[in-house]
């Protein structure tokens, strides 16, 4: 990424790369239904999940866990939700003049939950925890771009040191930031929560922490009744720039996305989630204008377990690539997702930096014949029989049905769904490489570049890469990109990675995700983002 000199130009590319997927009003964006005066100490409730680990920043990579996060810590830097575009919250600026070597200048008056300051060391200690291996983070591959890394994350054996070399203090207000080569967009990935900042106290019981987090978001934690609710309270301290318009969140554990639609409907739920398969045909007549529908920068894929031995060898290719195209996308989306979805011809959300139309190629256009013959000519299934695993609280049951009875009848490949009760079920056994066949693996983005969807999810070893595909080719794709000193060139790189999941398919790209939901009566002003997430400190809760 560049430094302050060319700050305006990155800001610029993000806003454009993201402007047909920014938030809107009216009823495509969720516009409000009848505005009432509004109780500043109101709290509301929002459709959630239980977290897959404890709620410390670099531990959360799916949103059950991830939103809690997001409202309880606050980076260097941000998007806004209305453009998409970098913004600085705790950071006052960031510079460098070569895209490896950055100094960091913290703004004053940033201080946690507990009332101790934010300064350097709070993010140059939180950083250095969650890469060593040691710690045991699910995103600790996040800070690999800095010099270091590798002493405090071996990928054998015990870390040789307890810092990265690529830190260092100046002074509670300053410090710098050495990675191994260029990386054109560093100051993107600075906003994921993983580069969160954490307080002195946090070192002294991690586990306990995970468990009671003090952050320096615009929230603060006041509870979690594991598998029920997570509730969070407006931190009146918070020096950001997006305060809070209500006085708290409680995040709500729903099993099946029927029952949150029905609260929603009664007026029992406050924001929902997405709203299910069954209920797509009705919702925006249910909902009038407290419906939304609009753009996400997310992806739905099905990923095979490429770490079998069942789905190695160069023909097996083949077999991804027939079991793809035997998938009719364009009938799926129009009929069980009743339009919410868009059919997806390549790994890359639309509105992403870097997208680029039909990089799937033929393997994403529904075509039955040539399905079976590749299928056929790469060696067949094994046992002529795939799984596919997924959440059942999810609402995906319907469009996995669907799928398999795609593939059925174009392949003769029987296929059914192997559902998980719930998301964290889902995501250990997946995490834990278990997986015997295929999986769901849906993917938000974390920032706005085909970077994103590409290296942190397909990249050799990255923390996302939940098939376990490694190809050198497509690694050394993505370190040529990386080493690009403009953004708007590493986006173009990318491109030439992603040809090459094309060529190996280790995931299949279904469709793309909008957002589509609602919220009650309760409510107003109710924003969603480009990441698919309400804007929870713009949402005003209405007087009883």
């Amino acid at each position: 990424m560049r430094g302050a000199s060319q700050a305006k130009w990155v800001v610029a590319a993000v806003a454009v790369a993201l402007a047909a997927t920014a938030c809107g009003g009216g009823a495509s964006g969720g516009g409000d239904a009848a505005n009432g005066p509004v109780d500043a100490a109101g709290t509301f409730s929002y459709q959630s999940s239980e977290p897959q680990n404890p709620l410390q920043p670099a531990n959360a990579m799916e949103v059950g866990g991830g939103r809690v996060i997001k409202s309880l810590f606050k980076g260097l830097v941000d998007y806004d939700p209305a453009t998409g575009a970098l913004r600085n919250q705790v950071a006052e600026k960031i510079e460098t003049t070569d895209a490896q070597n950055y100094t960091v200048t913290l703004k004053s008056g940033w201080t946690f939950h507990d009332g101790t300051p934010v300064t350097a060391a709070s993010f140059v200690d939180a950083w250095n925890w969650g890469a060593n291996t040691k710690s045991g983070q699910i995103n600790s591959d996040w800070f690999s771009d800095i010099a270091g890394y590798e002493a405090v994350h071996p990928e054998k054996g015990d870390p040789t040191a307890e810092t990265m070399s690529g830190l260092k203090v100046v002074d509670d207000t300053h410090f710098t930031i050495q990675l191994t080569g260029p990386v054109s967009y560093f100051q993107y990935k600075l906003g994921y929560t993983a580069f969160s900042p954490l307080p002195k106290a946090f070192f002294t019981d991690p586990a306990k922490y995970g468990q009671n987090p003090v952050g320096n978001g615009p929230y603060k934690f006041v509870s979690w009744e594991h598998n029920k609710a997570i509730t969070v309270a407006a931190y009146d301290q918070y020096a950001g720039a997006d305060k809070p318009k209500n006085g708290g969140i409680v995040f709500k554990n729903y099993s099946q996305s029927e029952a949150a639609y029905k609260d929603l409907v009664s007026d029992n739920l406050d924001v929902l989630d997405q709203v299910d398969p069954a209920d797509l045909a009705s919702y925006k007549s249910d909902l009038g204008n407290r419906a939304v529908d609009q753009a996400q920068g997310a992806i739905q894929n099905i990923s095979f377990a490429m770490y079998q031995a069942d789905w190695q060898g160069v023909d097996k290719a083949k077999v991804r690539q027939g079991l793809s195209m035997a998938i009719d996308r364009e009938t799926i989306t129009k009929t069980v997702l009743n339009g919410s979805r868009q059919p997806a011809d390549s790994w890359v959300a639309p509105g992403a930096m870097g997208y680029k139309a039909g990089t799937c190629g033929d393997a994403c256009k529904y075509d039955p014949a040539k399905a079976k013959q590749l299928v056929t000519e790469g060696g067949g299934v094994p046992n002529n029989k795939i799984t596919i695993v997924y959440n059942s609280d999810g609402g995906h049951k319907e469009w996995v049905d669907a799928v398999c009875n795609s593939i059925r009848q174009a392949t003769g490949v029987e296929c059914v769904g192997d559902p998980k009760p719930d998301f964290k079920t889902s995501r250990d056994l997946i995490k834990k490489k278990q997986v015997q066949s295929m999986m769901r693996t849906g993917w938000v983005q974390d920032y706005p570049l085909n970077a994103n969807f590409l290296r942190d999810v397909y990249g050799t070893g990255a923390a996302a890469n939940d098939a376990g595909y490694s190809s050198a080719e497509f690694d050394r794709f993505a370190a040529e990109a990386d080493k690009a000193t403009s953004v708007e060139k590493t986006a173009e790189l990318y491109q030439q990675a992603e040809a090459q999941l094309a060529k190996d398919m280790p995931a299949i790209p279904l469709w793309y995700y909008k957002t589509t939901s609602g919220y009650s009566n309760n409510v107003q002003n109710v924003k969603f983002d480009s990441f698919g997430d309400p804007v929870f400190t713009q949402v005003e809760v209405k007087q009883k």
